[in-house]
């Protein structure tokens, strides 16, 4: 889980937070603002909490002030979720997220106009999905990240897993 900063084409800024789950490589999802904050992330771990019926046992984030925020401690707290913390300046601790966004800021922020919040979401919306669904991984033997993530539900006979 990270953030990543662009702007929309009159200057001002706004952030996405994404979140990669670690096994299948799915970007499970992605918010898109202009000021996010430590609520801003517990609402969209909330949101996932209830369309895949469970919580991830870890999330790696980064020392960010969202990250280290008391509301995403309280989260974490009251469901089981341990936060892993990577080492100030090292993000080569969490090489999942830091490729993923690279890839994120190569295909689609550095390739898209924005000329609006709205126009954003959409746009991000669409990479997304065309990421998840269409994008086969080497590192997944060829499949994409859904592909991967079916397959892991029907192993675990359909039980909802959720690796961050």
């Amino acid at each position: 889980m990270d953030f990543v900063s662009d702007q929309l084409f009159d200057g001002r800024k706004i952030r996405a937070l994404t979140i990669v789950d670690n096994y299948s490589r799915q970007c499970v999802a992605m918010h898109v603002g202009q000021s996010l904050k430590g609520e801003d992330v517990v609402a969209v771990l909330e949101s996932l909490k209830v369309v895949s019926l469970t919580v991830p046992g870890r999330i790696q984030v980064d020392n960010g002030s969202e990250f280290i925020s008391k509301a995403l401690d309280k989260w974490s707290y009251d469901n089981g979720v341990t936060l892993d913390f990577s080492r100030p300046g090292k993000p080569t601790d969490d090489p999942f997220i830091e490729s993923f966004n690279g890839s994120f800021r190569d295909e689609c922020l550095n390739a898209h106009w924005f000329l609006s919040l709205t126009d954003a979401e959409e746009k991000i919306e669409h990479w997304r999905q065309e990421y998840n669904s269409f994008r086969p991984h080497s590192s997944l033997g060829g499949l994409t990240p859904n592909e991967v993530g079916i397959e892991r539900k029907r192993m675990t006979n359909d039980r909802p897993i959720l690796n961050l």
